[in-house]
Order: C-alpha cells, then structure tokens, then sequence
C-alpha cells in the first residue's frame, strides 16, 4: 500500500492573505462536476478564439464594453479576471465562448462550467456598480457559420453573492492548505542537507553552479562526466535554490524511462533527509496516456468508461488523499487514483498544480501545444527546469515541430468517407496529384508551403470537424477519419511555425500504392533544421534552466542549435578519473565507411575475439546500423564461437531491454551488441565487472543524404560549421556517450577500442574526453 503521512499537509493559517485567484482557476477547481467527457468535440484554435471574440464584440451597439477588468474579495481572496463584454444600457454582462458545429450539442458539465464563470463575472460587476439584478448572456460563437447561440438568464445580486461565496469556500480551504506546505517547503529547502555523507569528486561544483545561476534566474549548459552523479548533484542545487528564487516548480525533463527513474530514485534519496516525519516536498511522475490508461478498449467519456463516470464528483477526494503521498510516481497515481475509482492519468493532470517537482519527457514542457508550458504560462508559475542528457534535446526538438502527411493513408480513406466530405476530400486530391508532378527523383525541395495544396487541407479539416461535430459517430474509437484528421490538424499546427529554420519537401512514398489510383502521389513533409527560434519561448517561460549532460560539446553548437539567450552560463566539470583507469585502442587499418563495410567485418571480430579472450569479462559493441552489427555478429560467431554474445533487436520490448542489461553480471563474460545512439548507448549504469570495455564500430556521423545534406547547407549559412554542425558534432557525442559506460566510478578500468582510422584525426581526437589517455593505435590481427 502507499504510505501517507499527515505531516504533509501543514496545519493552515486561517488568517493569513491568501493572495489572488483567476476566475477561470476558481470555476475550474470549484465548479466542475459530473463526468469526465473526452469525446471528440471540435474546438477552435487560440487565435480563431480570439478573432471569434473581436467579431462578436465588433457587432455590438455604441456604449458596449470589451474585456472589462474585474475583481472581488472573500475572506482574504481576491478573485479577479476580465468580463468579455457589458452592455450598460441593456445590464446584460456577455460571457463569449467559441466553437464549432451544433451549439446544442454541448455537453452539460461544460456549459456547467460556463455558467459558473458568468456568475462570478456576474456578481462582481453587481458589487462594484451597486446592482440588485443583472442579465448574463452565455454566447456560444460559431466560427465557421458566425452564427450566436444565447443562452440568457436574470439573477438577482443576492443570488450570485451566495455562489460566489460558496465557490470561494470550497477553494479557500485547499488554497490555505497549499499555503501552508509552500511555507513548510520553502523552510525545509533551506536546510535541506546532501543525500549521502560526502559529494564524489565535481558533484559539489555542479551543484554550487546550478544553486546560483537557479537563484538569479539565469540558464546554465553543464557538461559533466558520466558517473559522478549529476541527476541527484543538479536536483540538489535546484531544490535549494526554489525559496531563494521564489519558483513554484521544479521541471525534471528526460528523454528516456531510465533517466525518469534515477530522479525519482534521487528525488527520495534527497527527501530521506527529513528524518522519521516525511519531508514536505511533492513529487509527481507523469507518464503517457497510452501507459496510464486502465481501459484502452474503452472512449474516454462517462457513458463508456466506469473511471471517467463521475470523475469530478469523486475528484475533491481523491485530490485530498493524493496530497498525502509525497512521492506521486505511476504506481502511486494508479494506487490513490483507483482507491476513488477515478482515472489514473486525469488524476495526475489535476495534482500537477499541487506538485513541487514534476518529472517527465521533454515533450510535456517543449512539443506544440505541451501542457506543462501551456499552464505555467496561464498560471503565471515561475519555473525552474532540470534537463538531463540535454544533448538529446536537438533531434528530439526537430520531431516535435516537424510532420508528415503519407499518400497511402489518405487513398485509403477517401473511399471509406462519409458522402458528405466527398467533395471536400476530391478538392484535396487534386492539389496532392499536381505535387507529384514536382516530384524529381528522390528528394525535392519546395520554395515553400504549397499554397493550393494547404488551403484545401484547411478545407477538409473544417468539413471534418462540423462533420464530426454533428455526427459524433463517425469519430468513436480509433476510426479512420479521426486518426487521419487529427494527422492532418498536426501538419496544419506545424505549418503556421513554418520559416526558414524549416523545410518542406516531397519524397516518394515507401508505402504500396492503394489499388485504384493513378497517380503515386508524394509524402508532404515539413522538417524542422533547426529547433532554436521554435524554443525561445519555452526558454522566457523558465529562465532558471539547467541543461546537463556528460557530451554537451562543443557548447557553442549546443547553444546555436537550442537557441539558447546569450546570458546562458557554462560549466565544465573536470572528471574525477585518472587516466589509468581507461586504456584507448584505434584500430586504423579499419575502415567502418558503407563501401568498406564487407571487408571490416573480418577485422573487427578478430579485435573483438582477441580483447575477449586477452581480458575475459563483460563488454558491449557498438555498430551504426542493425544490419552492420548483424553481419558483424554472424562475422564473429563463424570465426570464433566460443565467445559467448547476445545482441540488441530491432523493435526490442521493455522486458526483452531488460533481459539484454540482466546478462551484464558481475562474475559474466561475454560480448552485447548494440547499435550506437539507441537503448545502450547512454542512460544505462554498468559500474565495475558488470562491463570492463566498448567497442565503437563507427564514428557515428549521420548518414549522406539529401535531407542531410539540405541540413548541412542551412548551417553552414546560418552558423558557417555545416558539415560540423550535422555530421562530426552529433555522431562523436554519440561515441562518446557509448564510451562511456566503461568507467562509472573512481574504482573502475576498463579499454575502448574506436575501430576506424578516422579516430585518428586531429580534429576527431579533439572531441574526445580530454581526461581519456592518449590513444594507442593498434592493427588488429592478421587474418
């Protein structure tokens, strides 16, 4: 069972100020009840929102007031917000809400909740102008027709006071609770001592640099080995500096479960400090819905799902109980979430606001549309991020503000739709068959979006939603229109971020062609290069940003590529290994180039087979592709089959990863092989027998090609390092995140062999660790 401790949840001061609340957040936390309903309701953007208002408001009469400004006390709380427009002649208060499709289609527990916001909006404007009555207009705006739904009610002054005051009631009690634990925090921050009797060698310098530049509010790119402890030395730094800097949140963002794990392992570890009473700090692991899920067979709404019934009338419960648990991870969530029969993954969405650290994948805080940034933002949170092995943030960066619309999909569909979006759908096909036309080759560059092309996709996704809207069937489950809308909405929301750090382009698709068409048409691609101009608003949200990793080299191409500001502050943490402790082999009469690959597998397992058999033991090898590592493996088990190996797979499951790092036992032998920059190539802990050396079959480099060659020519124009920035930069961090897991602690040894004779080069050799000795270069044996 999850353990919780009434010492979390401080004993409140009653007649402390409680500070000031939106109306939005009040309604949202107060007014809410009935089911959780996720059924596809199409909704406008933000800007569609906006212009929806300015139309609305453009109709009314001389005399008419927009966004009037608002605010009202209660007992220490100020609620304040902006009424979207008044009518002072007619005393009629319009709260504005846009959509699309039938008005009548919105669920109850919405308009519940708009009607809720209307009143507060309501009973302030009463008390600031001295009303006994007032009308309230709920105006449901659709954007595509322009047509007003009225929905209007007359309250009296007295009426609205009471549900103002009990809506207050119900947050003012929660909202000192959580005054009481900032306090209680901020306060045990401040003392907070190091997890463990002594730092390891560099760990205090980067934990010193984090506390400061976290404390100023200033960025900070720190480059430490691999082994020191960087997740529970830079968690350090950052919690201490939370009360020195006044932030709300701590944001630990991984790219992988792993390194999801040691942060909560370090997060504990830090929170053991308390003594016997738990320490007052609040941690939460949000995971992907898809993991969370506890019914995936069943749509998430009320009517199908026995989690999402009732949701809002069990959550004040579940939401008392989950401020209990200090350590909010998935199997905590899932506890204190079923216990009240609520779902799982909503419930972690909810406690996010009550969370002190929050850890998850970049895509929370950096993707379109990522939630932890959208709230921060609206909540006007200050946050601190922790960014661990930030060197995977560029390509991570460049997937999530890029997109692709497949042909084969959209063959597929056009028959199966239904007869009402024929029309909308042929427009489409048009536009796609005269792109093919473009198409030269394998790879073509166009000067920019395809206008015709995107005004009909434009189209069809607004037929699609007032078809959706109306036909709510249509879009259950998994169907294919929904999938392929949503799709389609994706590519529309990364086209409006569409500039020159971006390309678009058509490439053939490798998908058969559906029987029936004609024309093969292209893949419409848009690939973001460069990531930086997208980010810079994620770094204004959370100027107090860490971003740490044992491969942040060279910093400068770091910084170019994430846009980081100028006043971004580097570390580079010396490595507590002595040179020792590490043997580096080159083998350079290997070359590991696609034309000299037959002729280096022969070599290669003879290295493999001669350090096996030279130094019995644990090791992993590294290749560029599993077809490379295949043929390697075949290689070696034909010439020496007693070298005991296993290898890494494509499409490899969780438990299949974990059997692969099982074998990896103090007292085992034998060889793992791996394939560069995947599952073993970084985030995984090997320390002593468990692994005494590497071999890296590559150098890494990303393959030639047409994108990467478009990539190279935007870099070289913006930056003046092209072939650098895409090739040589991103393959040797790779290389050298693979080297190492060899040496993890002070009290390790271990050999790397670095089979290719491009290791040594000047400029290759200047990229590698400066602590590494310097590398012998050895022929592998005659064969």
């Amino acid at each position: 069972m999850t353990a919780t401790a009434p010492s979390l949840v401080p004993e409140p001061d009653a007649d402390a100020p409680l500070g000031a609340v939106a109306v939005r957040a009040l309604c949202e936390f107060a007014a809410r009840s009935g089911d959780l309903d996720l059924r596809f309701s199409p909704s406008p953007t933000g800007a569609e929102g906006i212009a929806g208002h300015s139309t609305v408001t453009a109709r009314r009469g001389e005399g008419y007031q927009r966004e009037v400004p608002l605010a009202s006390h209660w007992q220490g709380l100020r609620v304040q917000g902006r009424a979207d427009g008044w009518d002072p002649a007619a005393r009629r208060l319009e709260e504005i809400k846009t959509h699309r499709g039938d008005a009548h289609l919105i669920g109850p527990a919405v308009q519940a909740l708009h009607w809720a916001q209307a009143r507060v909006y309501g009973w302030m404007l009463c008390e600031q102008l001295g009303l006994a009555q007032i009308t309230l207009a709920l105006i449901y705006f659709n954007i595509d027709t322009g047509v007003e739904t009225p929905l209007v009610q007359t309250h009296d002054a007295a009426a609205l006071q009471a549900h103002f005051a009990d809506l207050c009631q119900r947050y003012s009690g929660w909202a000192r609770q959580e005054q009481a634990h900032r306090r209680a925090r901020d306060a045990w921050l401040q003392t907070l001592p190091f997890a463990f009797a002594r730092f390891r060698a560099g760990q205090r310098d980067l934990a010193a640099a984090v506390y400061r530049c976290h404390k100023a509010g200033q960025p900070l790119m720190a480059q430490a080995p691999t082994g020191i402890g960087k997740t529970v030395a830079t968690l350090f730094g950052a919690l201490r500096a939370m009360p020195a800097g006044a932030h709300d949140k701590l944001f630990y963002l991984t790219a992988r479960t792993t390194g999801r794990q040691l942060a909560l392992d370090a997060l504990a570890h830090l929170s053991a400090g308390a003594g016997p009473a738990a320490a007052p700090l609040r941690v939460i692991e949000r995971v992907a819905r898809d993991k969370a899920c506890e019914h995936p067979d069943k749509a998430c709404h009320g009517d199908a799902c026995p989690l999402a019934r009732g949701f809002y009338d069990r959550l004040p419960a579940a939401r008392e109980a989950a401020v209990r648990v200090p350590h909010l991870d998935q199997a905590a969530l899932r506890e204190t979430a079923l216990a009240h029969q609520i779902c799982p993954y909503h419930l972690g969405q909810e406690m996010l606001p009550a969370a002190d650290v929050a850890v998850g994948d970049y895509n929370h805080f950096f993707d379109l549309g990522a939630h932890w940034h959208g709230l921060a933002v609206a909540q006007g949170w200050r946050v601190a991020l922790l960014i661990d092995e930030a060197h995977n943030l560029i390509e991570r960066a460049r997937g999530m503000y890029s997109a692709a619309l497949e042909p084969a999909d959209f063959q597929l569909l056009r028959p199966l739709a239904p007869p009402a979006l024929h029309k909308a759908f042929e427009r489409l096909h048009r536009p796609w068959n005269a792109l093919a036309r473009q198409l030269a080759g394998a790879h073509t560059v166009l000067p920019g979006l395809p206008a015709d092309f995107m005004a009909a996709l434009q189209a069809l996704c607004g037929e699609i939603a007032d078809h959706l809207a109306t036909h709510p069937a249509d879009g259950l489950g998994d169907s294919p229109l929904q999938r392929w809308y949503f799709d389609a909405l994706q590519f529309l929301r990364v086209s409006e971020t569409f500039g020159d750090h971006a390309l678009c382009d058509l490439t053939p698709s490798l998908r058969p062609r559906p029987p029936r068409t004609r024309v093969a048409q292209p893949v419409l691609s848009l690939r973001c290069l460069v990531p930086a101009p997208l980010l810079a608003s994620r770094w204004e949200a959370a100027p107090a940003a860490t971003l740490f990793s044992a491969t942040l080299s060279p910093m400068d191409y770091v910084a170019d590529m994430l846009g980081l500001p100028a006043t971004t502050r580097r570390l580079d943490v010396p490595a507590p290994f002595a040179p020792d402790q590490l043997a580096v082999r080159v083998a350079p009469a290997i070359s590991t180039r696609w034309s000299h690959r037959q002729a280096s597998l022969t070599p290669i397992a003879e290295v493999l087979a001669r350090q096996y058999r030279e130094a019995p033991g644990n090791y992993l090898a590294f290749f560029s592709s599993f077809d490379y590592l295949e043929q390697a493996l075949d290689r070696l088990r034909q010439r020496h089959p007693d070298v005991p190996t296993w290898a890494q797979t494509r499409g490899m499951s969780e438990p299949d990863r974990n059997a692969f790092i099982a074998r990896f036992q103090p007292d085992g032998q034998g060889i793992g092989f791996a394939v560069l920059g995947g599952a073993f190539g970084e985030g995984i802990d090997l320390p002593g027998q468990r692994l005494i050396g590497a071999f890296v079959a590559t150098l890494g480099l990303p393959q030639v090609g047409p994108v990467n060659e478009q990539l190279r020519q935007r870099l070289q124009a913006r930056f003046g390092r092209g072939h650098d920035y895409t090739y040589l930069f991103p393959g040797l961090q790779k290389v050298v995140q693979a080297a190492g897991r060899v040496i993890r602690t002070e009290h390790d040894h271990g050999t790397v062999w670095l089979l290719d004779d491009r290791y040594t080069r000047a400029e290759v050799r200047r990229l590698l660790p400066a602590w590494w000795p310097p590398a012998v270069t050895e022929c592998p044996p005659s064969v």
